[in-house]
């Protein structure tokens, strides 16, 4: 309900807490008047509501499980993409976009936050992939991040977006390692909210993925065939910005 008025919504379309438009209210009373005499009158069908957009910008943060072999190499790319759209239509709100993948033994930030979509071409031009997956390692690693930018921005709204099966292969007892981590992971990002990425295929399934996000007070959407428009449409929907440039916060 606050923020600068980027335009308004007609009558009857304004959500909840939207404030009115005193300027564009009086404007459709006068352009329904124009024809007529008699006294002004400002009726409900006149009524124009601000869209605003606040000040607050997003930290978006994507965590990739990278290990595996050609499901692996497909879904790096389709995680490019993804982040390549999120930056382009993030510049009017000063959004920053960030990357962690998890292979092998360790995370790697394979993009730092930023809203540059050169910066970020340069960095995803090659993203590795194969090995077993460290995911007790990866989500410790996206604490750090989400950690160190409220640092730097504490008015930025923090959606981390997890893309795993919840297996864990790398290391000793790294399924083990990996539930602490989730069972901690309120107290460790208090202000993110977190969404897992349910990529398990195949006809026999373990949930585990489920049980991550249960573990780590996560919403869980299952997306068998990860796709960079999916992708999109999960953080646009949960950070209030829309494709085609407006923005309601």
């Amino acid at each position: 309900p606050r923020g600068r008025v980027v335009g308004t919504h007609p009558a009857g379309q304004e959500p909840a807490g939207a404030p009115v438009h005193v300027t564009a209210t009086l404007r459709a009373s006068a352009a329904r008047r124009a024809a007529r005499t008699g006294p002004a009158r400002v009726t409900g069908d006149d009524l124009r509501h601000a869209v605003t957009r606040g000040r607050e910008a997003n930290l978006v943060l994507l965590a990739v499980d990278a290990s595996g072999s050609m499901a692996a190499r497909r879904r790096m790319g389709e995680v490019k993409t993804a982040v390549l759209s999120l930056l382009l239509d993030a510049y009017q709100r000063r959004d920053r976009v960030g990357l962690v993948t998890f292979r092998g033994a360790q995370a790697e930030v394979a993009l730092p936050p930023t809203s540059s979509v050169d910066a970020a071409a340069a960095r995803l031009a090659q993203l590795p992939h194969g090995g077993r997956t460290p995911l007790a390692e990866g989500l410790t690693q996206v604490a750090r991040v989400v950690a160190r930018e409220q640092v730097r921005d504490r008015h930025q709204r923090a959606l981390v977006v997890v893309v795993t099966d919840g297996r864990a292969t790398a290391g000793a007892d790294a399924l083990a390692r990996a539930r602490v981590v989730a069972d901690g992971w309120s107290r460790a990002v208090p202000t993110a909210q977190t969404v897992v990425v349910d990529c398990e295929s195949g006809r026999f399934r373990m949930g585990l993925a489920a049980d991550l996000a249960r573990r780590m007070g996560a919403e869980h959407i299952a997306l068998e065939q990860v796709a960079a428009s999916g992708l999109v449409e999960i953080v646009t929907d949960r950070t209030g910005t829309a494709r085609n440039g407006r923005s309601a916060a």
